[in-house]
């Protein structure tokens, strides 16, 4: 696939994957067309959409050519977030790169603020913001991550951990540094974790400050695909799909030592809770002591874990026993 040139100065790429977003995507459109920055390409990838989004996108274009912003519409089979980022990845020609949800909001000066910190913090090669919440009707939502340690830079760990928030319309990223992990402009293709295979690679080469102020808005509803429910085989590929990405990127960031062991950690903690929510339960027992062997839990922890499975397993019988 060609290349564009990336690195145009001052331009501001928005690469935005969406999928069946009709409802949602004017919304965002709008909040973009919005913004205070004078030099912004969007990239928009329809990922197989089946509700007209595309012929919605469409009749955008005009109002992005009078803002003074380009609009490219790509369009492609389902493939998931992943797949249509990499989808659009290689026609960034900005100095800067974001990566907004299609349902989600940037608020007026959200590009603005961030590239105007990387241009007064030259050493930094990415900067994040917070963000806020909000349900159907417009008013405040729970959030569903942790802000975390905000005078924390070194973000390697904390994202992995679920220390902190992995939520990707608050980043931004020079585009040297970043093409510089992904020359081929594709980062792993998995119907999981599109934002870890955004962030980690670059984390732990790179730090990013906060800046705290809440430039991004995350819309809660029942229509998210991270919200909806899941089968048991949904979630079975899931967390399969999640443990094969991480070692790809671990490979990737070539972790080692304490690293990797978290690592490893990280898959081990998605074992439990899946095997905790789905059964049997003697594996989620099997990924405790896992975690035990391997410093992710303290063993009053895992004693406490190992404990409320017992729990779970004879309360079917103490019921039974009552019965009688």
């Amino acid at each position: 696939m060609e290349q564009y040139s990336a690195g145009h100065p001052g331009r501001v790429s928005v690469v935005t994957p969406v999928h069946n977003g009709r409802r949602y995507l004017p919304a965002m459109l709008q909040s973009v067309l919005g913004q205070s920055w004078d030099d912004v390409e969007m990239i928009l990838v329809d990922d197989g959409s089946e509700d007209g989004t595309a012929e919605l996108a469409r009749g955008y274009r005009e109002a992005f050519l009078r803002r003074g912003y380009s609009f490219r519409l790509l369009q492609g089979e389902h493939r998931g977030a992943a797949g249509a980022i990499n989808r659009g990845l290689p026609y960034v020609t900005g100095e800067f790169l974001i990566w907004p949800d299609s349902d989600d909001l940037l608020e007026p000066d959200s590009i603005r603020r961030r590239v105007e910190f990387l241009r007064q913090h030259p050493a930094y090669q990415c900067v994040r913001s917070l963000s806020r919440y909000i349900g159907e009707d417009g008013g405040p939502a729970p959030p569903s991550e942790r802000r975390g340690d905000l005078e924390q830079e070194r973000l390697f760990l904390p994202l992995l951990l679920g220390q902190t928030f992995v939520c990707c319309g608050c980043y931004l990223f020079r585009t040297r540094p970043f093409f510089e992990i992904y020359p081929r402009r594709q980062i792993p293709d998995y119907e999981v974790g599109q934002n870890l295979q955004m962030l980690l690679p670059f984390f732990h080469r790179w730090p990013c400050p906060t800046i705290r102020e809440e430039l991004y808005i995350v819309r809660v509803h029942p229509d998210s695909h991270s919200r909806r429910p899941r089968t048991r085989e949904e979630a079975a590929a899931r967390c399969a799909g999640f443990g094969a990405l991480i070692d790809e990127l671990a490979a990737i960031c070539r972790l080692e030592g304490r690293e990797r062991r978290q690592a490893d950690c990280w898959k081990l903690q998605q074992r439990y809770l899946f095997y905790l929510a789905y059964g049997p339960r003697w594996k989620a027992a099997v990924a405790v002591a896992g975690l035990l062997r391997n410093g992710g839990i303290r063993p009053r922890e895992a004693l406490g874990r190992m404990a409320g499975l017992l729990a779970r397993q004879l309360r079917p019988l103490v019921r039974r026993i009552g019965k009688r």
